[in-house]
């Protein structure tokens, strides 16, 4: 089925037409087909599908069906970023949770009211309908955030030693995860014994395990960290705060060595030393992150301790991964799975409010309050965007991800390989605990369906309530412009700033499209492709001078 929806004067009216009245009046039905190809006769200037889950009312039956808007424009826009945005707020408003239309005639009713009072800059819009596929049971979904975030998780290896991983550094006792997860202990006891004897876990102290790290008989186990003669010393730390992230930005260094200092009163450090190039580097892993105050204090303390130890660290990168924020319409600003995001000024937004608001590349909502930061030193950011500008003609990251990918294939049991592409699914919420499913917008030289690894320079941010609310979070993110959002950061930027680090960047793989830590499938190559991106920054770099 095919419908056209364009704006015509009167005297092109011809008299097979219905003409409504009261609320809908200016709106005409005309039911010959060939006299409406007006725009058709052009090709559509961009277009946007997506996928509603269907119950029929008279068998019961479910299916899918694809619906696929195809927007022309008037004349005098020409401008691709300024056609694409307005496709796009019109498509959130059709779509809006308050009044998502729950049938056909709804659906063209409300595109045809969109357009009759607002949205000039729109010629025509086709929308083509086709169902996909019928069955008896309903298709899969995803759970909505509000359904399965807040559920305590089934007791399985996998989440079991998840959890070791983000405490790693610190070693968990059963006690704790069986408390803190409203677990049995003696069931979790028998999970951890499995983990055991699948060599992946150990016990220390205390009746507490920790994560046996694929390099584990080279790590030194020390009191304190020794003295590291003056032309070692880093000038670069890496911080990151997931298990993956510390081994995918590990394997981007070249002459390791890995010390853990394990503490029962407070926590426990892991500093990993090594080569990227000329320079020096330290890598660290943050105990768990969260917005509880307990785990940020923990995070800013681990911070101010690693620059601490190591005094001549001049930048800080912190790595690891995020949840993108989509666009629906333009691709080069659409922010997909295994993309890698660079904390960095939105240029427009600067050129628009010059003298009203200072600049920003990360951004923390806590409740009302809301805070930005900005490196005093942006030079990492700029050979960021060098990077960027090159993207099509040198991709360096590419040889360090695939080196990285074999060796992390030989020595661990995770797997760092690129996902396939169906798994990249794109869901909207339109309330009442249902979504959507919306096509990625792609480039025109990209049908083939094969997607790279796309580098995105734009503002970062995190907040304590929008995990919990896909709208809360949309609206956060237009309003300050942000490309990604990550579990909370803002501790680790303080004590950057405290410690007088005039330059930090974040780099950021994108994991999925919350905060990077909704799902576990892209987490490893998400990770992996960030590392790659930080060695191509740290390869940029001018060779240090202060060592």
């Amino acid at each position: 089925t095919v419908i056209l929806i364009e704006r015509k004067l009167i005297d092109e009216i011809n008299d097979r037409v219905h003409v409504a009245g009261g609320d809908h009046t200016g709106i005409i039905i005309n039911k010959d087909t060939q006299s409406a190809q007006k725009s058709a006769s052009k090709a559509a200037a961009l277009s946007l599908e997506f996928r509603v889950f269907l119950v029929s009312a008279n068998t019961g039956k479910h299916s899918q069906e694809s619906r696929t808007l195809r927007f022309w424009f008037r004349d005098w826009l020409t401008n691709d970023e300024k056609q694409a945005h307005i496709a796009q707020d019109f498509f959130k408003e059709l779509v809006s949770p308050q009044d998502f239309p729950r049938d056909y005639v709804g659906f063209i009713k409300k595109i045809m009211k969109l357009l009759q009072h607002g949205y000039p800059e729109i010629q025509s819009i086709e929308i083509e309908l086709r169902i996909l596929e019928e069955t008896s049971a309903p298709p899969s979904r995803p759970l909505s955030l509000e359904e399965s975030q807040f559920e305590s998780p089934p007791l399985t290896q996998e989440k079991v030693l998840e959890l070791i991983e983000q405490a790693y550094p610190n070693p968990i006792s059963p006690e704790d995860l069986a408390k803190d997860y409203g677990w049995n202990e003696q069931d979790v006891l028998l999970v951890i014994q499995s983990l055991q004897e699948r060599n992946l876990i150990k016990l220390m102290e205390y009746n507490a395990y920790t994560r046996i790290h694929h390099e584990d008989k080279e790590i030194k186990v020390v009191k304190q960290m020794p003295t590291i003669a003056s032309n070692k010393q880093p000038t670069i730390a890496i911080i990151t705060a997931q298990y993956c992230e510390k081994l995918a930005v590990d394997a981007m260094l070249e002459n390791k060595e890995t010390f853990v200092r394990y503490t029962t009163v407070g926590e426990s450090n892991v500093y990993t030393l090594g080569n990227i190039g000329a320079h020096r580097i330290v890598s660290t892993k943050l105990p768990s992150v969260g917005s509880n105050r307990e785990a940020m204090t923990a995070t800013g303390n681990t911070t101010t301790r690693l620059l601490g130890t190591f005094q001549k660290v001049d930048y800080v990168f912190i790595v690891g991964v995020a949840g993108g924020v989509p666009h629906y319409t333009d691709y080069k600003k659409h922010v997909r799975l295994g993309d890698v995001v660079i904390s960095y000024v939105d240029k427009q937004r600067a050129l628009m409010n010059s003298s009203k608001e200072k600049p920003y590349v990360y951004v923390y909502k806590s409740g009302e309050d809301v805070k930005t930061y900005f490196p005093i030193n942006d030079s990492l950011q700029q050979i960021a965007e060098s990077l960027q500008a090159n993207m099509e003609l040198k991709r360096p990251w590419e040889a360090y991800l695939n080196d990285a990918q074999q060796v992390l294939a030989q020595k661990t049991e995770s797997n760092f390989s690129r996902p396939d592409a169906k798994s990249d699914k794109l869901f909207m919420n339109i309330g009442n605990n249902e979504v959507i499913e919306v096509a990625h917008p792609i480039a025109a030289d990209e049908l083939n369906g094969v997607s790279r690894l796309r580098l995105h320079l734009g503002p970062i941010g995190s907040g304590r309530d929008l995990v919990r609310s896909d709208e809360l979070r949309t609206q956060f993110a237009r309003k300050f412009g942000l490309l990604a959002t990550d579990v909370e950061m803002s501790s680790v930027l303080d004590s950057i700033i405290g410690n007088c680090r005039e330059s930090f960047i974040l780099v950021k793989g994108i994991s999925d499209y919350k905060d990077g830590m909704s799902t576990r499938k892209w987490l490893n190559y998400a990770s992996l492709s960030a590392a790659a991106v930080v060695k191509s920054v740290i390869c940029g770099m001018d060779a240090p001078t202060n060592v």
